[in-house]
């Protein structure tokens, strides 16, 4: 069996692995399934292009933030680290609590979820079957059969490997992430092999698409806002590096190198086949899509024929997969953090001997996935979760701030570019999104600041025992 002690976590990840890790995480689902929405939300393409040119902005511009920050303090858990150092303990658990409890982890078990879909769409439904319906009080079921097995497998797997040497998954990362971007570039390019296409179906407008299960704005900035969150969470993943901040050689050079370099690339992949698409496809077409489809397999189906549906099927398992694999790696370092700092479970503290990774908050975070996959309710939590998400983001960056005016004179390997403007217009917008969010969603708001506010008897808890120890 193996031992455990404390030792620091190692520096094993280069520029490339840190790259890739974000690549990797960013590039999930979003890319292939959003555009359809995106067309309902606003109307016409080119205003969908501008959409996802200015939520990569958007997300560069936290980029360059984090690039500032995460130098200054590039420690495992970053987040955590620089919401506690700024707004104190308190707040630094909250962020820590909310993303493992909800947001990060739902995410995992959502890709999980979404790897086994794909598969079964892969095999023609094969993975159909079901065993049995586990009956929680309330009289709720949830059916538990071949899906839930592979997702389950799937989360034990990536956790599993995620267990080796940080140098071993950075290459596994690194590896998966240069395949999802060869695919994604194949994908784009492809497109505009298609003999019937056209560039004027960019200056077109939705015209009587059905635009299913889609509240359809037409423009507008209710429009644009909802848009925009669709692109964000697309683009989601542009700080997943920042949790492995500790274990990133160099850090002054590559953490920079990583956030910047990554949204630069993914800035350029999504406009890429976002264009790729409306060459292809009409806007109406586009929005006429069906919801349990994607705009991608439509408009490879149209470029390549019948072998796109098996060939989509496989690019969604991969792209879900190394988004996965990233989205564990880097979140286990959460719990370790807090952990370290004596205000949760001390044994998610414990690091592999041989491996040097927290392997205890690895494991850990894998079981909890694992029920949140099975729950079947980890869309809800996620939904539950973009109040947080917004919440923390816009406070990290505002850090930005704080740390100016209270460590003037600390040690800044890189600085923001575009210093105040670029921080205080994330920190706006953030602002901006979150009242949105409150609006078109109260109650999913208010349970999710509820979530929040659960984590205070939590750290309350861990902090008088930690005092009387």
């Amino acid at each position: 069996m193996q031992q455990f002690t404390h030792p620091e976590l190692i520096r094993g990840l280069g520029p490339i692995a840190a790259i890739s890790i974000n690549v990797g995480n960013i590039i999930g689902t979003g890319i292939f399934l959003k555009a359809r929405v995106m067309t309902c939300n606003v109307g016409t393409p080119w205003r969908v292009i501008l959409v996802w040119i200015a939520a990569g902005l958007l997300a560069l511009a936290g980029a360059l933030t984090y690039a500032e920050l995460t130098t200054m303090r590039p420690h495992a858990g970053a987040e955590y680290v620089i919401t506690k150092d700024a707004y104190g303990k308190v707040w630094g658990f909250l962020n820590g609590w909310s993303q493992f409890l909800i947001s990060r982890t739902a995410s995992a078990a959502a890709l999980a979820v979404g790897f086994a879909i794909f598969m079964n769409d892969l095999l023609g439904g094969q993975l159909d079957t079901i065993y049995f319906n586990l009956t929680l009080p309330g009289g709720y079921q949830i059916p538990f059969g071949h899906l839930q097995v592979v997702a389950l497998a799937t989360i034990a797997v990536t956790t599993l490997i995620n267990c080796a040497a940080v140098s071993v998954t950075g290459h596994v990362a690194s590896f998966i992430t240069i395949l999802k971007v060869v695919v994604v570039l194949g994908v784009g390019l492809a497109a505009f092999f298609y003999q019937d296409g056209s560039w004027g179906n960019l200056w077109l407008a939705n015209n009587g698409g059905s635009c299913e299960d889609v509240a359809v704005t037409g423009g507008g900035m209710s429009g644009f806002a909802a848009a925009m969150l669709g692109a964000l969470w697309a683009y989601d993943g542009w700080n997943n590096v920042s949790y492995m901040a500790g274990e990133v050689k160099h850090p002054e050079r590559n953490l920079p190198l990583a956030l910047i370099g990554s949204m630069l690339i993914m800035i350029f992949l999504y406009v890429l086949v976002n264009v790729s698409y409306y060459y292809v496809m009409t806007p109406t077409e586009v929005a006429s899509v069906s919801a349990t489809s994607s705009v991608a397999a439509e408009a490879i189906r149209r470029v390549l024929g019948p072998v796109a549906v098996t060939l989509m099927a496989a690019v969604m398992m991969l792209s879900s997969w190394g988004s996965l694999q990233t989205s564990i790696l880097g979140t286990a370092r959460i719990p370790y953090a807090m952990a370290r700092d004596g205000v949760f479970f001390q044994s998610l503290a414990r690091v592999s001997k041989s491996a040097k990774v927290p392997v205890v908050s690895l494991i850990v975070q894998g079981v909890w996935a694992s029920v949140l996959a099975v729950s079947g309710k980890f869309d809800q939590l996620t939904d539950l979760a973009i109040f947080a998400f917004w919440l923390f983001y816009g406070m990290v960056t505002a850090s930005v701030f704080v740390f100016r005016k209270r460590e003037p004179n600390a040690t800044r390997p890189y600085r923001t570019w575009g210093y105040p403007v670029v921080p205080a217009l994330f920190v706006l917008v953030t602002i901006y999104l979150i009242i949105f969010t409150i609006k078109n969603a109260p109650l999913q708001s208010l349970i999710g600041l509820a979530i929040i506010a659960a984590g205070l008897p939590v750290y309350f808890f861990f902090s008088r025992k930690n005092r009387a120890a």
